[in-house]
C-alpha cells in the first residue's frame, strides 16, 4: 500500500514534468523541418513586426524560452532561437503570445507577472530556509525552532506552485488565444503538424507548472534528510 502510494505521489509531481521535457524534445527533431521558413528568432521577429511590436527583442538565452516583460524581449534557448524544428516555431509564437498580452495591458497577464514575482521571491526564500534550518536547529538547540523554519520553508515552495496553477489561464491564452492563430492564419505550419504544435503548446502552457511541481520533490528529499 505504501509502496502504491509513493508511485502515485511521485507520478503526480514528476509525471507533468516528464511530460513537458518528453514532447518539447521529441518534436526537436528534425531540427531543419521549417528551415525555407526561417528559425524560431525569424518566426518571432516576423510575428512581433506583424503586430507593431517593433521595441520588443528577440534574444538568445541560456535561461530558458521565455517573455521578459521588463526589457520587453522574447528570449529563446539557443535550440529554438538558432533552430527550426517544430519545437523551435511553436515555442516562439507562445512567448510572441505574451509579447502581444504585455502590449495589449492584459489585466491577466499584469495579475499574473505580479504573482510571478512573489512566487520567485518565495522559491528563493524557500532555499535559503532550508539550507539554514541544521544550522538554526544546532544554534538554537531547540528542535521546535527547526521545525518552524521547515514549515516556513515547505509553505513558501508550495506558494509557487499554487502561483503557477493560478496563472495557468495566462499561459493557455498565449498558446491557443494568441499563439496557434497566429501559426495557422499565417500558414507557417505544414497542416499535418498541427495536431503535434497543440500538444507543444499544452506543454509551453505547463513548463512553470511542471518545473514548480518537480520541485516539490526536492523538498520532500530535504525533510527527510533534516529528519535524520
Amino acid at each position: 500500500m505504501l509502496i502504491a502510494l509513493v508511485v502515485v505521489v511521485l507520478a503526480l509531481v514528476l509525471g507533468p514534468n516528464l511530460w513537458v521535457r518528453h514532447v518539447l524534445r521529441k518534436y526537436s527533431l528534425p531540427d531543419d523541418r521549417y528551415r525555407a521558413s526561417g528559425s524560431g528568432a525569424d518566426l518571432a521577429r516576423h510575428l512581433l513586426d506583424l503586430h507593431q511590436l517593433n521595441a520588443v527583442k528577440v534574444e538568445s538565452t541560456p535561461l530558458g524560452d521565455h517573455y521578459d516583460p521588463d526589457a520587453r524581449a522574447v528570449r529563446l534557448a539557443a535550440a529554438n532561437y538558432r533552430g527550426s524544428s517544430l519545437t523551435a516555431v511553436t515555442i516562439a509564437a507562445h512567448e510572441v503570445g505574451h509579447a502581444i498580452q504585455h502590449a495589449r495591458g492584459e489585466a491577466l497577464f499584469t495579475t499574473r507577472q505580479r504573482l510571478a514575482r512573489v512566487a520567485v521571491l518565495g522559491e528563493k526564500t524557500g532555499g535559503l530556509l532550508l539550507l539554514a534550518a541544521p544550522l538554526i536547529m544546532l544554534i538554537a538547540r531547540a528542535p521546535q525552532a527547526g521545525l518552524a523554519v521547515l514549515l516556513l520553508a515547505a509553505g513558501t515552495v508550495v506558494l509557487g506552485t499554487l502561483v503557477h496553477l493560478v496563472t495557468l489561464p495566462v499561459e493557455f491564452d498565449a498558446s491557443f488565444n494568441k499563439a496557434l492563430p497566429m501559426l495557422e492564419r499565417g500558414r507557417h505550419l505544414h497542416p499535418v503538424d498541427l495536431p503535434h504544435a497543440r500538444r507543444i503548446l499544452t506543454a509551453a502552457a505547463l513548463t512553470y507548472v511542471a518545473g514548480s511541481l518537480a520541485s516539490l520533490l526536492n523538498l520532500w528529499r530535504w525533510l527527510r534528510v533534516l529528519r535524520r
